[in-house]
């Protein structure tokens, strides 16, 4: 575009008349004015917002299209000078309730009246009052569709001022919180009014009336701010942070501030993705704090348009769900509930099992609140194995599958970055809370990979959000309690990086029963030797290393894409299946099945009853895979088939042959399991004492024990017997 010099006068007057005669098609093939039903519905105050599509304006003057893309901020002037024009003839009926700047405005004009009755020189009141007092409502833009949105790196300095659309991540939002745009005063001399437009985040208040009476007079009143007089606006501001496919290889992301006003606030929460268009501004500062901020100047954009995206795709959420016909379609096919199932990372050899488990995370149970107490709908899946099995890659898909979701990593997340942090509000200097992890995927799934190497102080912190769903405070006279409505999906390592069958599961595992218990599936992922799934798994790898999809032609086409999966899954969640109570019984009746199964292999750490919770979860997730509102036989008879196959290496387990163990050897077994994984491998004497002691073994055994392991130099104890060092 031409830096030529603008007609601002000619450009309302295209204004007005773009206003007044841009036409579009209706469905019944007439012709119907698109803005002046806006403009009657503005002027009868049943609308607030006008939105001008930049694409109407572009077919009938591109010149003027691009002249509001380069200056946006004065063209809103332009167009709201404009519309406040043309309202007082398009309104066709009286307005019944009125409010407060009504009242104020007829209540100044009875002043005026009093005061002037027998002048000939009556004054318009209307003059006396600024454009931004009198307005009653919001214009934006709606930028082209032909726009790019930009990265937060890619937005520079000479955006400024220009209509622009950003995409990013939504990680923090203040209250709203009404914000002053014009400051009335009042003279306590000669009781004038002055009105003070506010357009930056401070201003400085007027203190002197400049009224021509106080200025003939030099009586030197001074200005009171009177509230009710004012005008206020609803205000939040949003802070956005780079996707994690926009952030360059080396870099940290980078963040942008968000000011939203009127109904543009509350329409983002942490954790969104979002696409927001708006203009791109400096900070205007005032006093003091723009002598100190010198040449430099903050930067926001003041939202116009935002848009909830999906996760992965540049895709607008609004049409989350499947239709009628999409949905007959997909159940015409056979074997549905297998097909979404290897749909979930289909590059991924094999996993079927765990693949369903995952799709019923996704898909989710129902939350039920019996009297008040609350029994979670979510589930809650922990894979735990070998390395190299494919844990980490089926939990970034489940990331990039879901549509909210957070992905994190045991030993980069702190109690505090799982939770919630206390930080200082920089515009209001309060302290407000910051949602981690757990808060950021409310009603969503949180991914924790290597959960194993997360600390027990930091682990501690998950065990409310995994049952009761939310995630108390108590910092800095902060007391509340914040939603994490949310799936917990973890990958572990056992204990000594791979399993081990000849030791017990709660060796291979060793993490507490408490938080085993709050998994709803822990799946045990074995990496055995086995020469035709190794030939398989090897083929299958070459081929997703050659040609970048899965060797299968017949699973490849049957397999349904990302994007019909999240919609099936969005149409599954607003289902609502009941368990009937001929099923009760049967579901009693399995449970004690399991209980009794529990005690026989004397395994504790899955014989919780929260299992009996675990199965209908899995039952109505089910059901609502099947989009009905009951919960059939079959639905309860897979979710104990999904359990019993999560727990096929227990039962690998217990059928390994026992042979008798020589109490001197287990007294070594003991010491050895003491020693910790990193650091110096020094056992405390007292503490091997009791551990032996407490599993069955006489004090006279240890301490034959410990010389004859002391005498072959497998350990050396100290001359004051305290210590145990490993050799």
């Amino acid at each position: 575009m031409q830096n030529t010099v603008r007609d601002y006068q000619a450009d309302k007057n295209k204004i007005k008349d773009f206003l007044n005669e841009f036409e579009v098609d209706t469905t019944d093939g007439y012709k119907a004015s698109k803005y002046v039903k806006q403009l009657r519905n503005l002027a009868n105050r049943e609308q607030t917002t006008l939105v001008i599509d930049i694409d109407d304006v572009a077919t009938v003057d591109p010149e003027l299209a691009d002249a509001i893309v380069e200056n946006s901020r004065r063209y809103i002037q332009l167009f709201s000078q404009v519309v406040q024009e043309l309202l007082p003839e398009l309104k066709d009926k009286e307005i019944e309730n009125k409010d407060v700047l009504d009242v104020y405005i007829e209540h100044r004009a009875l002043m005026e009246q009093r005061i002037h009755h027998n002048s000939d020189e009556a004054r318009d009141p209307m003059n006396h009052y600024p454009e931004e007092l009198m307005r009653r409502f919001e214009l934006y833009f709606k930028p082209p569709q032909t726009q790019k949105s930009l990265s937060v790196r890619q937005v520079k300095s000479n955006n400024i001022g220009k209509l622009i659309s950003v995409k990013g991540v939504v990680t923090r939002t203040t209250e709203v919180k009404p914000m002053i745009s014009v400051a009335t005063y009042t003279c306590d001399v000669c009781g004038s009014e002055t009105y003070q437009p506010i357009t930056s985040p401070t201003f400085m208040p007027l203190v002197m009336c400049q009224s021509q009476d106080c200025v003939t007079n030099k009586s030197g009143g001074r200005l009171s701010l009177q509230t009710r007089g004012s005008k206020f606006i609803k205000f939040q501001e949003v802070k956005i942070q780079e996707q994690t496919d926009q952030v360059p290889v080396g870099n940290i992301p980078r963040s942008m501030t968000i000011w939203c006003r009127g109904t543009n606030t509350r329409l983002s929460q942490p954790g969104d993705h979002v696409a927001i268009s708006g203009i791109f501004l400096p900070l205007l500062r005032t006093g003091f704090r723009q002598m100190t901020q010198g040449l430099l100047s903050d930067t926001f954009l003041e939202a116009h348009r935002i848009v909830l995206l999906n996760k992965s795709e540049n895709e607008e959420m609004e049409n989350s769900e499947l239709s009628e016909v999409e949905l007959a379609d997909l159940f015409a096919e056979k074997d549905l509930y297998d097909r979404l199932a290897l749909s979930i990372a289909p590059e991924i050899y094999g996993h079927e099992d765990i693949k369903k488990a995952l799709l019923l995370l996704l898909v989710g149970g129902i939350d039920k609140s019996p009297q008040g107490m609350k029994v979670r709908g979510n589930i809650n899946v922990c894979l735990m194995g070998d390395p190299g099995v494919a844990k980490s890659q089926l939990l970034s898909y489940v990331n990039r599958l879901a549509q909210r979701s957070q992905y994190t990593t045991g030993r980069g997340s702190s109690g505090v970055g799982l939770t919630s942090a206390l930080i200082k509000d920089p515009i209001t200097d309060e302290f407000v809370l910051e949602g981690g992890a757990l808060v950021l995927a409310d009603q969503g799934v949180c991914c924790i990979d290597e959960f194993d190497k997360m600390t027990e102080h930091d682990r501690t912190a998950i065990y409310e959000v995994m049952e009761q769903q939310t995630i108390s405070i108590a910092k800095a006279g902060i007391l509340t309690s914040l939603n994490a409505r949310t799936s917990i999906l973890a990958a572990a390592n056992p204990a000594y990086g791979r399993y081990n069958p000849k030791r017990s599961i709660e060796a291979n595992i060793q993490l507490p029963a408490a938080l085993l218990s709050r998994f709803d599936l822990l799946w045990i992922i074995q990496d055995k030797n086995d020469r035709e799934i190794d030939l398989k798994l090897a083929r299958h790898i070459a081929s997703v290393h050659q040609n970048g999809c899965q060797p299968d032609v017949e699973h490849s086409q049957n397999s349904v894409d990302m994007k019909t999966l999240r919609r099936y899954i969005a149409t599954c969640k607003k289902k609502q299946p009941l368990v009937p109570e001929a099923l009760l019984d049967y579901v009693v009746t399995a449970y004690v099945e399991l209980r009794k199964q529990a005690r026989v292999s004397k395994d504790m750490t899955y014989t919780s009853a929260r299992m009996l919770l675990s199965i209908l979860r899995l039952s109505t997730a089910l059901a609502r895979l099947r989009c009905d509102d009951l919960v059939s036989k079959d639905d309860i008879d897979e979710s104990l088939r999904l359990m019993e196959s999560s727990r096929l290496i227990l039962k690998d387990h217990d059928n390994v042959s026992t042979r008798q163990i020589n109490p001197i050897d287990q007294v070594f077994g003991i010491v050895r399991d003491m020693v910790p994984l990193s650091g110096t491998k020094i056992v405390r004497y007292g503490e091997a004492k009791e551990r032996c002691i407490a599993k069955g073994l006489k004090p006279d055994l240890f301490d034959n024990a410990l010389e004859r392991y002391e005498e072959m130099g497998l350990w050396y104890v100290n001359q004051q017997r305290t210590t145990i060092t490993i050799i």
